[in-house]
């Protein structure tokens, strides 16, 4: 049985998650989703906001079916990748930059392999967030 393993924050939950859930399965038959500590996001990011707290985060995630495990993280990196047991790591197409190219690289190291998957068009959470600022 492969297992797939993706990470995000899942804080303003929305049908582009959903879809990237969908993606996940037809990779693999077991999906591991990784949520981000939201202490870890108010202590790095300044300007950051989490709207639930990381236990209601998970508990939404945990209640998809297409999800069989749901763990948490800080940050993607090789450290946090070395104690998760899975084949493929699924990073969206947006998900660029040194964390995230440290971790498909360990990844390849490591022979698991690594997929990059499409975002949903015009939905992200951003746009979710600026419009409840507006209104």
């Amino acid at each position: 049985m492969d297992k797939i393993l993706t990470f995000g924050v899942f804080d303003y939950f929305h049908i582009g998650h959903l879809r990237l859930f969908k993606q996940c399965k037809k990779y693999a038959d077991y999906l591991i989703v990784a949520v981000q500590n939201g202490s870890h996001i108010l202590d790095n990011k300044p300007d950051a906001h989490v709207m639930y707290t990381t236990e209601e985060r998970i508990e939404m995630v945990e209640a998809m079916r297409l999800v069989d495990e749901v763990i948490t993280y800080d940050t993607v990196s090789p450290e946090i990748l070395k104690f998760i047991e899975f084949d493929i790591l699924a990073l969206g197409e947006d998900q660029q930059g040194t964390r995230f190219d440290c971790a498909e690289d360990w990844c390849k190291k490591q022979g698991k392999k690594v997929i990059r998957l499409r975002r949903t068009p015009n939905i992200c959470s951003s746009q979710i967030k600026r419009k409840i600022s507006e209104n």
